[in-house]
C-alpha cells in the first residue's frame, strides 16, 4: 500500500507541475519565449486566495476566482509593459527581463506580506477517500487536483484545436508575420495566451498550496522550475507533452523521496531530464522545427 500511496501522492503532485507547465509551454509556443517569471505569478494566485480566504474570511471559492481574474490580469499586464516592447529583441534580453520581472513580483509580495511564512488554509474541505480497508488514504486535495488537471487538459485541447482563437493561436505559433497577412490580431493572440498560462497559474498555486500549507514569498520558484523542466520533458511547445512531463516528474520525485533519499530527489529529477534530451533533444512529444535558410 506504501507503493499505491506514494503513486497516487505522484500524480497529484505532477497534475500540479503540468497544469503549471502548460502555461510555460503555451507561452513558448505561440509566443516562442520562456516566461520565468510564470513561477511567481504562481505565488501572486496563491497569496490573493490566502488573503480572501483567510484575512478577509470569505468562501474558498471566492479566494480561488479572485485569484484567477487578478492573475489573468496580471499576466496581460506584464505582457503588456515588459515583454511586447521586446518583441523583435533578442532572447537573451527577453531571459534578462523575465528575471527582473520575477525579482519584481517577489520583492513586492514580500513588502506586503513579509518574510515570515504563513500558514494557507486548504480551499477544499471535502473528506477523502479510504480504500483497502483504510490502509489506503486519498485526500480531497488529491482528487480534485488530479480531476482538475485532467479537466483543464481536456479543455484547453478542445479550445486549441475547435475554436477560432485557438487556430489563431496555431498559426501565429507556425507563422507570426504570415498570420497578420492573414488577418490575425497577434499581438491579441499572445495577450490571450498570457491570460490563459496566468490563469493556469492561479489554479496550480491554490492547488499546490492546498497540499504544501506553507506560504511565502517565494513559494512559487521551484515549482515554476520544476514545471519547466517537465514541459522541456514532454516536448516544450506540446500541450499533451507538458502532461505527460509533468506526471512523469511528479512520480520520479516522489519515488525518489520514498525509496531512495529526498535530498536527492531534486538532483534524480534533473538527471532525468540530461538523459532524456540526451536520447531525444526535443523532449517526449517534441518535434524537430527545420528552419529556411
Amino acid at each position: 500500500m506504501s507503493f499505491l500511496s506514494c503513486l497516487i501522492s505522484g500524480i497529484s503532485l505532477g497534475s500540479v507541475y503540468a497544469i503549471i507547465a502548460l502555461g510555460y509551454t503555451m507561452v513558448y509556443g505561440i509566443a516562442k519565449m520562456l516566461n520565468f517569471a510564470h513561477g511567481d505569478i504562481i505565488m501572486v494566485g496563491a497569496f490573493t486566495a490566502f488573503t480572501i480566504v483567510s484575512s478577509l474570511g470569505m468562501p474558498s471559492m471566492m479566494g480561488v476566482l479572485t485569484a484567477i481574474i487578478l492573475c489573468t490580469a496580471l499576466g496581460v499586464t506584464v505582457e503588456r509593459i515588459a515583454y511586447k516592447p521586446l518583441r523583435g529583441a533578442s532572447s537573451l534580453a527577453v531571459l534578462i527581463t523575465a528575471i527582473g520581472v520575477s525579482y519584481f513580483l517577489q520583492n513586492v509580495v514580500l513588502l506586503i506580506f513579509g518574510p515570515n511564512p504563513k500558514k494557507f488554509q486548504s480551499v477544499v474541505s471535502l473528506p477523502g477517500l479510504k480504500l483497502a480497508g483504510g490502509e489506503l488514504s486519498i485526500s480531497a486535495v488529491t482528487i480534485i487536483t488530479v480531476v482538475t488537471c485532467l479537466l483543464v487538459m481536456a479543455v484547453l485541447t478542445t479550445f486549441i484545436n475547435r475554436t477560432k482563437m485557438g487556430q489563431a493561436m496555431l498559426a501565429v505559433s507556425e507563422d507570426r508575420g504570415a498570420a497578420t497577412l492573414m488577418g490575425i490580431n497577434v499581438n491579441g493572440t499572445i495577450a490571450l495566451t498570457f491570460a490563459i498560462g496566468s490563469a493556469l497559474a492561479a489554479v496550480a498555486g491554490v492547488l499546490y498550496c492546498s497540499a504544501y500549507d506553507t506560504l511565502t514569498p517565494y513559494i512559487g520558484s521551484m515549482p515554476g522550475i520544476k514545471a519547466f523542466v517537465a514541459a522541456v520533458f514532454g516536448g516544450i511547445g506540446s500541450i499533451p507533452g507538458a502532461f505527460i512531463g509533468g506526471i512523469a516528474m511528479g512520480i520520479i520525485e516522489q519515488m525518489t523521496k520514498k525509496y531512495i533519499s529526498s535530498q536527492l530527489a531534486d538532483a534524480i529529477v534533473f538527471a532525468v531530464l540530461i538523459i532524456v534530451l540526451l536520447v531525444r533533444p526535443t523532449g517526449l512529444l517534441g518535434r524537430k522545427i527545420h528552419e529556411k535558410v
